[in-house]
């Protein structure tokens, strides 16, 4: 059965998405848009939503691409907050946030992710990252951003810490007996002591263990680092890739990492990203995607492809083929790919930003349903993927196209899901709930 994800931004996944005609642009700042795509993903019966962050406004150095670029999500609510907030008004999709681990705290992370699980009833989900922006630095007392390297490392230790703060306590730690007066047994409460290279915390955390036992851990990249840290912690991995053949490669990469931390392939579900155009016929699919096409001017292409890249690419003519990249301490993978896929294709500059920008460098399906079901399926029974991370170009149109144009034609095929599985994100995604490996003779 398919996983979907859909990676929601305020103005949708097209850099042009935000101009079209019925396109929602204020759901930076309007609680009431959220509540509307939030009941729709679940009306789909979507596996849950994910919200991307940063820790800064990205472009803030160009103020006039910055006023005609509001795909790089300049103003956002802050996700736990609002997934938070959405949880009274859902009751089967997950709610899953980004959260860095190169600019924030174990113990922070653990306690709000804690009670987001509590809050949704264990819907919540933590997307793990190290932050790609260097210039997020600046707003943490750094004038630099941590090394590629360094930022796994510390990754690594950070997600370990969390998930033994999740398991402070016995989940049958709280007895809530008025008769005897015991409220809690204090022999199933552990104090962490973690004292490693990047972290020192006693805790335990003051959150009972959350209804999932974790919340569902996510890692995002498609470096050997990132393939790495899913591969011993992670329950999905989201990347970016562009064919088949290079999904299929990553796919068998990551899985069969799995074994050497004791797991089995089926722990960890691979989500590559997606940007969807579906249509009642092709040639609607075909018009909406040209229609946003028309909507990208130049200087804004050039200019987001130039963050991606990491090179100021305004001063060679758009007709010029893609320089060298020098090293980043961005996302390397998602750069690398640009790279060759310039190089193979023998793109320019802006056919390189109009073949990227539609779908941010994810895989690009178009078409009517048949059309985009077909590939979908391909990519799943040919295992490239557990599923995919839904792109949608503009809201809330993009999405109902995905919902009510696609998702029937998954579930004739019987590739997806009629109604929910269970009540938890873990019941959705098909994994277990983790044993609390302090307290596990306790719980059995």
């Amino acid at each position: 059965m398919l996983k979907l994800s859909v990676f929601m931004s305020p103005t949708g996944g097209h850099a042009g998405g935000w101009r079209h005609p019925d396109a929602v642009i204020d759901a930076g700042f309007n609680f009431d848009r959220w509540i509307e795509f939030a009941k729709l993903i679940e009306r789909g019966k979507l596996d849950m939503m994910f919200l991307a962050d940063g820790n800064g406004v990205n472009g803030i150095e160009n103020p006039a691409l910055l006023s005609r670029n509001p795909i790089t999500r300049p103003v956002v609510i802050e996700p736990v907050s609002l997934l938070s907030a959405l949880a009274p008004v859902t009751s089967r999709v997950g709610l899953v946030a980004t959260a860095t681990t190169t600019y924030d705290q174990p113990f922070s992370i653990a306690r709000r992710y804690a009670a987001l699980d509590w809050l949704s009833k264990g819907r919540a989900g933590w997307n793990v990252v190290t932050s790609s922006n260097a210039e997020d630095a600046k707003n943490f007392s750094r004038d630099e951003h941590v090394e590629h390297n360094d930022r796994y490392e510390r990754a690594g230790e950070f997600v370990d810490v969390v998930k033994d703060l999740w398991d402070s306590w016995a989940d049958d730690a709280f007895v809530l007996d008025k008769e005897s007066g015991v409220f809690l047994d204090g022999e199933k409460v552990r104090l962490l002591e973690h004292k490693g290279k990047n972290f020192s915390v006693r805790g335990p955390l003051n959150s009972a263990r959350p209804p999932q036992g974790h919340p569902v851990v996510i890692v995002a990249g498609a470096s050997d680092s990132a393939m790495e840290l899913a591969a011993r912690t992670a329950d999905v991995i989201f990347t970016v890739t562009e064919t088949k053949e290079a999904a299929q490669k990553f796919y068998a990469d990551v899985k069969g990492r799995l074994a050497k931390y004791g797991r089995k392939p089926d722990d960890l579900k691979v989500l590559p990203g997606t940007a969807i155009f579906v249509g009642h016929t092709a040639d609607d699919a075909e018009r909406d995607y040209r229609r946003l096409q028309d909507l990208i001017p130049e200087e804004v292409g050039i200019q987001v492809l130039s963050k991606m890249v990491g090179v100021d690419l305004s001063q060679y003519s758009p007709e010029d083929p893609l320089p060298e990249l020098p090293e980043t301490l961005g996302i390397r993978s998602f750069r690398n790919m640009l790279q060759e896929m310039a190089q193979r294709d023998g793109l320019s500059i802006r056919q390189l930003y109009q073949h990227v920008l539609p779908a941010r460098g994810h895989v690009l399906i178009k078409g009517d349903a048949a059309q985009v079901a077909d590939v979908m399926e391909e990519w799943y029974r040919d295992k490239a993927c557990d599923g995919f991370n839904i792109v949608a170009p503009y809201l809330p149109g993009g999405l109902e196209g995905v919902i009510d144009i696609l998702v029937p034609e998954l579930q004739r095929r019987g590739l997806f899901r009629t109604e929910y599985e269970g009540t938890t994100l873990r019941d959705s995604l098909g994994l277990s709930r983790p044993d609390n490996r302090f307290f596990a003779a306790a719980a059995e």
